[in-house]
């Protein structure tokens, strides 16, 4: 196994092919049929059709929460939180803050010029989060206050476009501050045209935290450290793999967030149900034990998620797949357009 380091997954990308708005339609964005050793030039909508009567789609039923909260300090200082993580039925939360000077513990952080959070104190791996308490529901304090928590590559304020396709069709479980992007294109005329062929589906749940888009500093990429995100893996889906595997069907995971939860919940040995965190960090040399096919948007580059799909379909391909694209003028990263792979030992 060849030895990589965070250089062999840079490439150089205009800008201009940072996709900053949705395609019209979610199924009409375009999909790089990258499954052979040449690269197939396809429409989403085309999926059903790459798939197989049998196969298993799995997806990533979690729900993007609006979690970017404006506000200020008692002082008049400006104050912007990311809400990284909700805790179900308490009224706390972990967040991202960023103001000219971090407020200590026991500071009461106007929010929305609508309600007061109490600063509880550092929290989060190395202290980088704080800990809030909200006076009611997160959530509800949240979905009425709170902005879409867009990437910092996109750079036009939230508006009522992005509260809609900044969601996937299928979104269920809240507490994503950041979309499994991937399922963004997926209507309810493909669903539809899946069921028809035969493709069963079935879910899983990963909260994507902001750490998605934390980059990659070490040149040895042995010495990053992955961020933590919550995750579950029901018992159905288990049953549903299990069944598809034994009638010579695939698994098809519906972007990284769902093959992590999926490979997560294999990671000592065989497929189990399960919930809990996981920082599973995917580079090249990994035992893959669940997902067979990939579909997964265009990802950053020097990225985990880069490192991620070049383990899955190999180092190689995936950058020539990545020149075709850049080549043939697809759209990047959460509202860009889309690619279909194989896993290499499949």
């Amino acid at each position: 196994m060849p030895h990589f380091s965070l250089s062999d997954f840079d490439f150089d990308l205009p800008p201009e092919l940072v996709a900053q708005h949705p395609a019209p339609e979610r199924s009409g964005s375009r999909l790089l049929d990258g499954t052979g050793p040449v690269p197939v030039d396809r429409v989403f909508r085309d999926l059903p059709a790459l798939l197989s009567p049998g196969d298993l789609l799995v997806v990533n039923d979690t729900r993007v929460i609006k979690a970017r909260l404006l506000g200020e300090k008692p002082t008049g200082g400006a104050v912007e939180a990311l809400v990284e993580r909700v805790f179900p039925g308490t009224q706390e939360v972990w967040a991202h803050l960023r103001a000219s000077k971090s407020p200590r513990p026991g500071t009461v952080v106007r929010f929305a010029d609508a309600f007061d959070a109490l600063v509880l104190g550092r929290a989060g791996p190395e202290d980088a989060l704080f800990h809030l308490r909200f006076p009611d529901d997160p959530f509800v304090l949240l979905w009425r206050h709170g902005h879409v928590p867009l990437p910092p590559y996109i750079t036009h304020d939230d508006s009522a476009e992005d509260e809609a396709r900044y969601q996937t069709v299928f979104a269920d479980k809240p507490g994503a501050v950041a979309a499994p992007t991937a399922s963004l294109h997926f209507d309810d005329a493909v669903l539809a045209a899946l069921a028809a062929r035969g493709v069963q589906r079935a879910t899983v749940t990963l909260h994507v935290g902001a750490g998605t888009f934390q980059p990659v500093r070490a040149e040895n990429i042995a010495e990053h450290r992955m961020h933590s995100e919550w995750y579950e893996v029901p018992a159905a889906t288990v049953h549903a793999i299990e069944a598809t595997r034994a009638a010579g069907g695939r698994v098809v995971a519906a972007g990284t967030t769902a093959l992590r939860a999926l490979e997560s919940a294999a990671r000592d040995g065989g497929l189990r149900a399960r919930q809990g965190e996981t920082d599973l960090f995917i580079t090249p040399g990994f035992d893959f034990r669940v997902v067979d096919r990939l579909v997964t948007n265009f990802h950053l580059p020097k990225s985990t998620l880069m490192m991620l799909v070049s383990a899955f379909a190999g180092h190689a391909h995936v950058m020539a797949l990545y020149r075709h694209a850049i080549e043939s003028r697809y759209r990047f990263f959460s509202y860009g357009d889309a690619m279909l792979l194989a896993r290499t030992d499949s």
